[in-house]
């Protein structure tokens, strides 16, 4: 049998970069930037106002108290995007918003509190020092610093930063379109009535999901049932059209394993039992250069090895580093037991105790027991050498998607 590791490092040999693409700016929205991005200009682009409020010489207003006021004429308004007072002297003050150009000659705002709100004339109850409430020019960004690095996820933030520094456009990896469906005869759609024998079909829905959370876009088809030219036909049709198929069920060693039967030796098909729990048949392979995750039928199984193996190789086709789920070292509340030469994931809860993350094995650990998993927030991971662990060793974890 094939390690963890050894599955995961033959799945990415075989996983290609996805080749970067212009996009506008709206619809970069959980992409990866293929580029690095740099300010063409400095942010704010020129000092600004912080508050509404007045432009004054600092010296001016150096003994301005409530009890003795300094009163300054107002030489006009000065607006946001506006063009306004360009410059102000000694003994003189402008009406100044929010985000306007600071006029020449002044080196300080007054916040309108501090002040009686004069038009013509303004009382200023308080002394500011040069600098108050004033934005500098590249406080933010300087000219010509990378704002975005090559490589970064673009969430709001970082979009609105593009935007900031004036980019219509950007080079981006876009997010995998991954193609989900569940093979069996005994599966039927939610919502429909069930015969003896037959179950509603979860699995897809579920990796659909998963794949949206490891930052791909995850399409379910419908239910193919064991039939092996069918099974054939419908990968076929798919690969081409989307970066990545996710298959569940029919990998083992049963008589009506149909995806194991169907693409054994076709393109670089391969299947394998990995030392792991839940999660022990894979398959994995390019079909018409499409890679191809078959993962086992259980839904625990199939859960766990996607978070193990395909979105791992889902970040790698963005550029990003192949990693799994991140990962916590916490104290195990709780005896545990593996077997030996196994990785074992087992589901778990989460907690905190005196300010340290504590978990606890789920008592349901079936790999057909989904409602433990929906359960769970994380997974408990014992390594090959590990067969009894008890409470309060410490353990990694991995943190499941909230």
């Amino acid at each position: 049998m094939r390690t963890v590791a050894e599955h995961l490092a033959g799945i990415l040999a075989e996983v290609s970069v996805l080749a970067p693409e212009e996009v506008a700016l709206p619809d970069a929205a959980g992409t990866v930037l293929a580029e690095p991005v740099a300010a063409p200009v400095a942010l704010p682009p020129f000092d600004n106002s912080a508050m509404d409020g007045y432009a004054v010489v600092a010296a001016d207003i150096a003994g301005a108290t409530e009890a003795s006021p300094v009163a300054l004429p107002v030489r006009g308004d000065i607006a946001a995007g506006v063009a306004g007072v360009a410059e102000i002297g000694v003994g003189s003050a402008a009406r100044i918003m929010t985000g306007a150009p600071l006029p020449a000659g002044a080196d300080a705002v007054v916040p309108v509190e501090w002040t009686d709100g004069g038009v013509r004339d303004v009382r200023v109850l308080r002394a500011a020092p040069p600098g108050n409430y004033i934005r500098r020019s590249g406080e933010d960004v300087v000219a010509g610093q990378v704002v975005a690095d090559a490589g970064t996820r673009l969430g709001a933030a970082q979009i609105g930063m593009l935007a900031a520094v004036g980019r219509p456009r950007v080079s981006v990896r876009r997010k995998p379109r991954v193609v989900v469906l569940s093979t069996g005869s005994e599966l039927r759609e939610p919502g429909s009535e069930l015969e003896p024998g037959q179950i509603w079909d979860s699995n897809s829905f579920m990796l659909a999901v998963a794949v949206d959370e490891a930052g791909g876009t995850g399409r379910r088809r419908a239910i193919v049932a064991d039939d092996p030219a069918d099974v054939l036909r419908t990968l076929r049709d798919l690969a081409g059209s989307v970066d990545a198929i996710v298959t569940t069920g029919g990998v083992s060693m049963g008589a009506r394993d149909v995806v194991k039967e169907v693409l054994t030796g076709v393109g670089t098909m391969a299947f394998h039992k990995v030392r792991m729990r839940p999660g022990k048949p894979q398959g994995f392979g390019l079909l018409d250069g499409t890679p191809v995750f078959t993962l086992p039928g259980n839904p625990v199984s199939a859960y766990v090895s996607f978070q193990v193996f395909v979105r791992p190789a889902l970040r790698a086709m963005q550029g990003l580093p192949p990693e799994s789920l991140p990962t916590v070292s916490a104290v195990l509340g709780a005896d545990v037991r593996s077997p030996a030469g196994i990785r074992h994931y087992q589901r778990s809860r989460l907690s905190e105790n005196r300010g340290h993350p504590t978990v606890t094995p789920a008592e349901g650990q079936g790999s057909h027991q989904l409602g433990s998993l929906a359960g769970a927030d994380s997974l408990i991971v014992l390594d090959e050498e590990a067969e009894a662990v008890p409470a309060g060793a410490h353990v990694e974890v991995m943190r499941l998607p909230s």
